[in-house]
């Protein structure tokens, strides 16, 4: 299994001291490499790595003699610290964690609260799945409004935050699954089972439904 990189994990660090802590602004400078790296318990060559990776992704910038300064133009709110986190190179294992915990009860609540109209949007979608994978077609980009039509239709703004982390799973799990027949097959039938409970408005079926769906992906996947 391949294991997230330190300098990753750190640089998410940074990122919630930034994004969520809000214990550095745009403009403010980090404490020297001696301080922080002490504070994270890590080596000053692990942060080094770390200050890379978020000076890429455009988050700090190194003043030469002053030191490193978060940028003064970057935007600090919950979601684009969730982005750069979806962003960041988590192992399938992991996000596909994330989808048990998050997605059977999104269908749950979208069973109970979609109006007619994301109902029959997210029945649509699950159709197109079906004639992308029976036309050998790439299912990504519609994998992943199926999926975001459900947590739409649970009208939760913060759940709707979570959508990139869904997103990168989906794509881990396209890929993963053009090696596997039976992955192919199983998505199938499950969305079909999923989209059932939906339309007879069950919300513990759909639970279920979504619940087996993803064990399906995450044992067939080899990411157990």
């Amino acid at each position: 299994m391949v294991r997230k990189r330190l300098s990753d994990s750190v640089a998410d660090d940074i990122m919630s001291m930034i994004s969520i802590e809000k214990r550095f602004l745009p403009g403010d400078k980090l404490p020297n490499e001696n301080e922080l790296s002490e504070e994270l318990n890590i080596s000053r060559t692990t942060l080094r790595e770390a200050i890379r990776i978020l000076v890429t992704h455009s988050v700090l910038e190194i003043r030469r003699g002053k030191g490193t300064y978060v940028k003064e133009d970057f935007e600090i709110n919950h979601s684009t610290s969730l982005g750069f986190l979806a962003e960041a190179k988590i192992n399938a294992k992991d996000l596909y964690e994330m989808r048990l915990i998050f997605e059977p009860e999104a269908a749950y609540y979208a069973t109970i609260r979609a109006s007619d109209a994301e109902l029959k949007r997210i029945l649509d979608y699950g159709m197109q799945i079906e004639q992308k994978i029976k036309c050998n077609e790439d299912r990504t980009e519609v994998e992943q409004k199926f999926h975001k039509s459900i947590v739409k239709a649970t009208h939760n703004e913060f759940m709707e935050k979570l959508m990139p982390v869904i997103y990168q799973a989906i794509d881990k799990g396209v890929i993963l699954s053009k090696r596997k027949e039976l992955a192919i097959k199983d998505t199938i039938n499950d969305h079909n089972m999923i989209m059932e409970f939906m339309k007879n408005r069950n919300p513990e079926g759909a639970r279920s439904a979504m619940k087996i769906h993803i064990l399906h992906a995450i044992k067939e996947l080899g990411i157990e």
